[in-house]
């Protein structure tokens, strides 16, 4: 299957990226079909033959993930963009692992807290009987 898909050119610390086209499986520092064109993470350049790309993708080639998000982002083709590492899926995924894990010890303490709200309303209760022991207390001293 052919793949559109980046091969890094350019100096140790000023890298440069060429489009090209070839063999899924195939080195990208190998014979390639054909070079669509190059970015420059750096300048946030892209120059690409879109007619060419087009092409290649009527043929039935692929692209790497980060192609499609290049070139949808500059609206060469139209989609949507895709996730490009599989970390932030594996950071994802331990999210919503952590939330899940949260929501059950939410629960968990939410079951616990209605013991407890039913023993509130009881010194509620015992309040008003201390009131009535006050005026008792000073009916004497009226006396007096």
């Amino acid at each position: 299957m052919l793949m559109i898909k980046l091969s890094k050119i350019g100096k140790t610390n000023k890298k440069v990226f060429r489009l090209i086209i070839s063999e899924k499986g195939r080195d990208t520092y190998g014979n390639n079909l054909e070079i669509l064109g190059s970015y420059n993470p750096y300048s946030k350049e892209l120059q690409v033959k879109g007619e060419r790309v087009k092409h290649w993708l009527s043929k039935g080639a692929g692209m790497t993930a980060t192609i499609n998000n290049l070139l949808v982002s500059k609206g060469i083709i139209e989609g949507k963009k895709v996730a490009a590492s599989k970390k932030g899926v594996e950071n994802e995924k331990r999210a919503a692992q952590l939330k899940s894990k949260a929501d059950k010890r939410a629960a968990a303490e939410v079951a616990a807290a209605p013991a407890p709200a039913e023993e509130a309303p009881a010194p509620a209760e015992e309040t008003p009987a201390e009131a009535t022991e006050a005026p008792a207390a000073e009916t004497p001293e009226a006396q007096a």
